[in-house]
């Protein structure tokens, strides 16, 4: 076989280390959310499944407001977020940290 039959193997790349769009809707919503907007932050990790994973951290008394009745707020806060992940060509976990 000649080198020019032969098709380059290319990586996949590891997952992108910044999603600055989830990021910044992440950090927007929640400070949307909380009566203590000052206290929010959003810090960004390595992700179990090769995603990225964002853990937010709010001031006291605000995670009820972030979590909801029975994690409706978290989970639809959850599903903008990833939908902004895709612009970023990223995948996304949110995890809300006491």
């Amino acid at each position: 076989m000649s080198d020019a039959d032969a098709t380059p193997e290319v990586e996949e790349s590891a997952a992108p280390t910044e999603a600055p769009n989830a990021v910044s809707v992440l950090t927007y919503v929640v400070k949307q959310v909380v009566d203590n907007p000052d206290a929010v932050s959003v810090s960004t990790t390595e992700g179990r499944r090769g995603g990225l994973q964002l853990d937010v951290r709010v001031g006291d008394g605000d995670m009820g407001r972030v979590i909801g009745k029975r994690g409706r707020i978290a989970q639809s806060i959850r599903t903008v977020v990833r939908a902004a992940a895709v612009k970023d060509g990223a995948q996304v976990d949110i995890e809300f940290v006491d």
